[in-house]
């Protein structure tokens, strides 16, 4: 099967639906098998006239199309808009904004705005809570916390001198990170605060235990030497102690600061964990010596997260289990 190379390719590619079909088949169904999603049957015919599959299995939802059992199910978007969308998200260094895709692609700002945030979702992958812990080869771990949020200079006085009044991170959401030196890999997360029992306990939840941990002096890592070799780098005195330093984590949040303030301008704390997905996956799949991967490769490797993920409009707008009227 051919896969584009270039965004030019996938745009021309992607705009006959035949192809969208061969290419979203081979995701799903690499034997050439097609399945319902609902009973898992392989009695399957295609309808050409309506783009959808029908199962032969007696079952309520007998029709089906290749958005269902994915992140685009439900959506009246086609494939021929859904594809390119994901190409411009993943192969952007600082990110794609609603209102460059809702006038590349053709579809309402609003429309544009839910696309990004479904296929955020799909770029969500590993993170806290996967099933390998970070230092297992023996390798140094990062740990660091980020504050973010506007800037004082963006407020008006009155609120900036509150806010000075009570201290410089007062308001802002807190992101905690992890870098592996040897994997080169990142998770990060919001946080509900800084306190040492939330640091922590997500370092033990993540880290193997006995490996090295570099942070800095925050208070908040003060006892993570009973389960890790810990060091610590006084940034009141230098950044670099020999190998103790945070600075590849704090890269990391350079890049997600860039991204947030240069594309996406202003972000709600309520959304902010999926555009930290999204730099995660954009920064562990970067094109290095070791893994020369290009646009081609995260293009695929997005796609191939998209099963079995979901994400409503009411999910992504905080309406979820509020009552109807």
């Amino acid at each position: 099967m051919d896969i584009p190379k270039t965004l030019q390719q996938a745009i021309l590619h992607f705009s006959d639906f035949d192809n969208c079909r061969e290419f979203m088949g081979f995701l799903r169904w690499p034997d050439g098998v097609v399945r319902c999603p609902h009973c898992d049957s392989d009695k399957v015919a295609y309808l050409p006239k309506a783009r959808v599959y029908w199962c032969k299995g007696d079952h309520k939802k007998q029709k089906f199309s290749l958005k269902v059992g994915t992140v685009f199910e439900d959506s009246p978007i086609p494939l021929e808009k859904w594809l390119p969308a994901v190409w411009m998200m993943v192969s952007a260094k600082n990110g794609v904004s609603s209102y460059e895709l809702h006038r590349s692609l053709g579809v309402t700002q609003k429309s544009a705005w839910f696309m990004s945030h479904r296929i955020r979702a799909a770029l969500k992958s590993g993170g806290f809570g996967a099933q390998h812990k970070l230092g297992g080869e023996g390798g140094p771990v990062e740990v660091d916390e980020t504050f973010i949020g506007g800037k004082a200079k963006n407020m008006h006085r009155d609120r900036a001198k509150r806010y000075g009044q009570l201290g410089t991170n007062k308001g802002k959401t807190v992101v905690m990170g992890l870098l592996d030196r040897d994997l080169r890999q990142v998770r990060a997360k919001v946080v509900p605060n800084v306190k040492r029992e939330t640091l922590q306990a997500e370092v033990l939840r993540e880290v193997k235990h006995g490996s090295k941990v570099y942070t800095d002096e925050h208070v908040g890592y003060d006892l993570l030497h009973q389960r890790f070799v810990h060091e610590f780098v006084k940034h009141t005195e230098r950044y670099v102690d020999g190998q103790v330093h945070t600075n590849g984590i704090e890269n990391f949040w350079s890049l997600l600061k860039r991204t947030l303030s240069g594309t996406y301008v202003a972000v709600e704390p309520f959304h902010l964990e999926r555009y930290v997905d999204e730099q995660i996956f954009r920064f562990n799949n970067r094109a290095t010596k070791d893994n020369p991967l290009n646009d081609s490769d995260r293009f695929m490797l997005a796609l191939s997260q998209i099963v079995g993920k979901r994400l409503t409009y009411k999910e992504v707008t905080g309406k979820e289990g509020e009552a109807r009227f």
